[in-house]
């Protein structure tokens, strides 16, 4: 059994917590960040009353339909075990929503719970720069349908099948070349009041946690 499960209780109010290593795992159904991160020098996000506005950039990584009318951005965790249950629901708002959604995947590595969280970020940047954005994408569901096998050896893997110069890749790797856009990612979320993971925004509105599809789908098309 999932270790996290008994701390998941869709939709219910905060009653409790169990705090490790200056992380919290909420009742929400997600991992929550104490706070000792500070926000560094990355795009900041617009705070609008409740609603959050992220910057998009060019080489950040989009599912869908660029001119969509809903954008759903996403702070996640490779390792995060309620990021790999959210992310079959943000696939099935995919499905179901066609060109009216647009999916934004930025990083954020619970570094103090999380040991490999951020090398498998630095990893699907060093695919995305071969591979582009669908290769990207290939290698996020390889990690989270594989969460339990990260490492050097599953990425090397994956990256094969996707078809990268895996010595040009091994390079990347080793050089930590994208180890500022993974933490610019993160200090964009935590500026925007992400406090942890999945920490998802619909148009700006906030989604705490591995919620449900039904109250992902509530809160699309309260947008549409």
């Amino acid at each position: 059994m999932d270790k996290y499960k008994a701390f998941y209780v869709p939709g219910a109010i905060l009653l409790g917590a169990l705090i490790i290593s200056g992380s919290i795992i909420t009742a929400g159904g997600g991992i929550s960040l104490g706070q000792n991160i500070v926000p560094g020098p990355s795009g900041a996000p617009k705070i609008n009353g409740d609603k959050v506005e992220f910057t998009i950039n060019e080489d950040d990584h989009m599912r869908g339909n660029k001119d969509a009318k809903i954008t759903m951005v996403e702070f996640s965790d490779f390792e995060c075990p309620f990021c790999s249950r959210f992310h079959p629901t943000a696939k099935q708002a995919m499905e179901e929503y066609g060109d009216d959604i647009r999916w934004i995947y930025k990083h954020f590595p619970l570094d103090s719970i999380h040991s490999d969280a951020r090398p498998a970020a630095e990893a699907s940047e060093c695919v995305w720069e071969q591979a582009g954005n669908d290769g990207f994408w290939t290698f996020a569901d390889a990690m989270f349908e594989n969460q339990e096998r990260l490492g050097n050896a599953l990425y090397e893997e994956v990256a094969l099948q996707i078809g990268v110069d895996l010595a040009q890749f091994q390079t990347c790797v080793q050089e930590r070349k994208y180890q500022d856009k993974v933490q610019n990612n993160l200090d964009e979320g935590v500026q925007g009041g992400v406090t942890g993971t999945p920490g998802t925004y619909v148009n700006g509105t906030p989604v705490t946690g591995a919620v449900p599809y039904e109250q992902l789908k509530a809160i699309i098309e309260a947008e549409l």
